[in-house]
């Protein structure tokens, strides 16, 4: 197809490019200053500001200066790990970054879409998402799919003059169009964006979030009690203010945004190492939950390495004077040469081109040609021979066998040929030419073999998946015998369902659905259906689905986790909550697993913010209520804060065992987890007062820094504990953890023995803090033993 025009000149596509801008709209992002004026007026900063100012209302000039030093550094830190975030989410943009065919000076080639200006000629197929407002100057068989720009769910055909709008995509067809509008200026807006850049909270995030809450309601409860305890003591009420803002800071989780960034970011860096973008970042909940894969078999169970081994002549008496078995072969190819068009895109065309080339056959003359598409299930060619005109036509063998007129013993051999080609295991596209150029009453040529072997790494990669509580199922448009061939290679316990059972036994189906290996001959809708059925079958399935062409776009809409495999069109990539950019089902259990993996760490943290917050804050509520005061002084409140977030941060890159079955939320068994590790906690603060105060007699200066480094020391080691199920010394944490939790202990220790913004103590009793602490770990690892009785030591 070509509209006889030469295409932009690379001179005036950048004399263009320089006055419109790129095909892109600019994001309006903020700026160092305007993420510093936002970190500076938000709730927890305006605590810390509070605290600095009460300080100074308490002629506490040096308390003052070390919280806003300590202000400065918590908000630099925040600032510095956002842009990280920033920066990876601009990579994975460049990755899914559209390319398009553009004529520039009389050649096509292949560029960025953000590189088009107007008046550039661009080519569009079947799943080419359309990267600008353009109009078809050229078409064949062409529908669009508009409904991301007007909401209309079924495709509108087009024709030479129409427009398209940028967003929109090809569900059938060739054409060839020019750019009228870009960037800001097109209809839609925008071109498709194919990296989610919002995003809803996924029901973990909610999670936590309410932990946040739950815990910043008791700090508020216990400072409004301590409050009151302290002004009946007559202590002054700026010192008061002061603690009490503090008991805030250190209570209420102020790591908590920067930890879920900083978790969820690395998640999604690990996957896009690993050849799996994430386009919502919500749904790395969902992936963890997976529990049913309802997996394409091309490309992703086998290699999409296709290879046409060969033709099977079906009667070669009709081929007009062509004498002798191979020139009749040689013919044959050369027909299906004519119907399998020079597109990349599709894997079947270019292994039948490359095997009909190798052969020898002869390119034909070619007048017209209509592609193939899921309704269709065949490709057409229009040839021209001594200006007479065949239509030749290739595609699924039912297809073709229908608009076959067979002659003697013909429909015998047709249908054998397909038969033993199944049970062998070849994929087999049928041929057929008429004598006009209606595709009736067609003579059939032959049977094309096509051959994709399965994956190295399947068999090994489903069976591990069973073991982590992940049910695969292939679904395929292949026929009953191929499909049950490779589901048996693949070791896929179960029958393979056909589409007509679908239908004739749809309530058995669904029925017999969780011991079925798989569906074939399988058309778009029913694909659709499948996940609407397992999604609301009352089984609790979360559900993966994979798919490459416009028409998976449904089924991967629907489904819990929609993955766009490595082959996918543009259109569908734009759908998916997952893209992959590496063949194989081996990428899908990576991208489950670190899934889960992120799972862990967000329930981690939780775990671990519950029970030392807990811990801290009725801690200090006890002591005060009996005392009077509190146990520690605002700035070692502060400094414990600040000295946890380093710890909290680095759990993002903590070494997590992956849960064997989907990851699940068990609140209840949490919250008594926590309780029980913060009661530990509680009563080891008030062991330590008991001894100080009775046996060691320690003034109370000496205390708070005591209780200072206990917190710290022992806070950190519950970190060891918290984060697995197992004996905390057969599972030790990442080294980003060991190293963060040393680090900070290091610098407890040094304050308390050095005297640094609290009383120096002594190194015999900085020993017995660590002792007592280590001491008390296990006391905790103890508590933890009957909550994971399962698992082995």
């Amino acid at each position: 197809m070509d509209i006889n025009t030469n295409g932009l000149s690379s001179a005036e596509a950048r004399e263009r490019l320089a006055k419109y801008g790129h095909n892109v709209i600019e994001e309006k992002k903020r700026s160092i200053i305007g993420r510093l004026a936002k970190k500076i007026v938000s709730p927890m900063s305006l605590m810390f500001l509070a605290a600095g100012v009460l300080s100074l209302w308490a002629h506490h000039i040096s308390d003052a200066i070390i919280i806003a030093g300590l202000f400065l550094v918590n908000i630099g830190v925040s600032v510095w790990h956002e842009a990280k975030a920033d920066t990876a989410l601009e990579k994975l943009r460049a990755k899914l970054a559209v390319i398009v065919k553009v004529k520039r000076d009389g050649a096509w080639a292949k560029l960025p879409s953000s590189e088009l200006v107007l008046g550039d000629i661009i080519e569009l197929s079947t799943g080419s998402i359309i990267p600008a407002d353009v109009s078809f100057a050229a078409t064949k068989n062409v529908s669009v799919n508009e409904a991301v720009v007007t909401g209309e769910s079924l495709p509108k055909q087009k024709v030479v003059g129409d427009t398209g709008y940028s967003g929109a995509f090809l569900s059938t067809g060739l054409a060839e169009a020019t750019v009228t509008a870009t960037g800001a200026g097109t209809y839609f807006g925008k071109t498709i964006a194919l990296v989610d850049t919002g995003r809803r909270r996924s029901h973990l995030e909610e999670d936590i979030l309410s932990v946040s809450r739950f815990l910043s309601i008791i700090s508020v409860v216990v400072m409004v009690i301590l409050t009151v305890v302290l002004v009946l003591s007559k202590l002054a009420v700026a010192e008061i203010a002061t603690l009490d803002i503090s008991l805030l800071i250190a209570g209420i989780p102020v790591a908590l945004p920067t930890v879920m960034t900083l978790i969820i970011s690395v998640g999604v860096t690990e996957l896009a190492k690993k050849a799996v973008i994430v386009r919502r970042l919500s749904s790395l909940e969902d992936l963890a939950n997976v529990n049913l894969l309802l997996s394409d078999k091309t490309g992703t169970l086998t290699e999409n390495r296709i290879e046409a081994t060969k033709i099977e002549l079906i009667a070669a008496e009709h081929m007009k004077g062509k004498a002798g078995a191979s020139i009749a072969e040689t013919y044959a190819w050369a027909l299906a040469l004519a119907a399998s068009p020079d597109d990349d895109s599709n894997p079947l065309d270019a292994a039948i081109r490359i095997k009909a080339k190798e052969s020898g056959a002869a390119e034909l003359a070619l007048a017209d040609f209509i592609p193939g598409d899921s309704e269709r299930k065949r490709a057409t060619a229009i040839i021209e021979d001594s200006g007479r005109r065949r239509a030749v036509s290739l595609g699924a063998s039912r297809t073709i066998r229908d608009l076959c007129s067979f002659g003697p013993g013909e429909r015998e051999r047709y249908d054998a040929i397909v038969d033993d080609a199944a049970r062998e295991g070849f994929r087999v596209l049928a041929l057929a030419e008429s004598a006009n150029e209606k595709e009736e009453q067609m003579k059939p040529v032959g049977i094309v073999f096509l051959a994709d072997a399965i994956r190295a790494d399947a068999v090994d990669t489903i069976k591990f998946m069973n073991e982590y509580g992940i049910d695969v199922k292939m679904v395929t448009g292949d026929g009953y015998e191929v499909s049950a061939h490779v589901a048996r290679a693949l070791g896929l316990s179960g029958r393979i369902v056909r589409r007509d059972e679908l239908e004739s036994r749809a309530a058995e189906v669904k029925k017999e659905f969780p011991t079925l290996a798989g569906f074939a001959e399988v058309m778009p809708k029913d694909k659709y259906d499948m996940v609407m059925d397992a999604r609301n079958a009352g089984r609790n399935y979360t559900v993966a689905v994979t798919g490459d062409g416009v028409n998976d776009v449904p089924p991967v809409k629907a489904a819990d986790v929609g993955i766009a495999v490595a082959n996918a069109v543009d259109a569908l990539k734009g759908t998916a909550d997952i893209v992959l950019t590496s063949a194989g089902i081996a990428v899908i259990k990576d991208a489950i697993i670190e899934a889960r993996k992120v799972f862990v760490r967000l329930y981690n943290y939780s775990l671990y913010r519950i029970s030392e917050s807990f811990r801290l804050i009725i801690t200090v509520a006890v002591i005060g209520v009996i005392f009077h005061t509190y146990p520690l002084t605002a700035i070692q409140i502060i400094l414990i804060a600040l000295l946890n977030d380093l710890p909290i941060i680095s759990m993002a890159f903590d070494r997590v065992a992956v849960p064997r079955a989907p990851a699940a939320i068990n609140a209840r068994k949490r919250f008594a987890l926590s309780t029980s590790f913060g009661l530990v906690g509680i009563a080891n603060s008030m062991f330590l007062l008991w001894l100080a105060l009775s046996y060691l007699h320690v003034p109370w200066p000496l205390i708070q820094t005591l209780f200072f480094l206990k917190l710290t020391v022992s806070g950190h080691m519950l970190i060891y504990v918290a984060h697995t199920e197992k004996p905390w010394y057969s599972f030790l944490p990442s080294k980003q953890v060991i190293w963060a939790t040393t680090l900070t202990q290091i610098v407890a220790t040094a304050i308390a023995y050095f005297g640094l913004l609290t009383a120096p103590v002594s190194l015999g009793y900085i020993i017995l803090v660590w002792v007592w602490s280590f001491g008390w770990m296990q006391i905790t690892e103890l508590v933890k033993r009957p909550f994971f009785s399962h698992v082995s030591l």
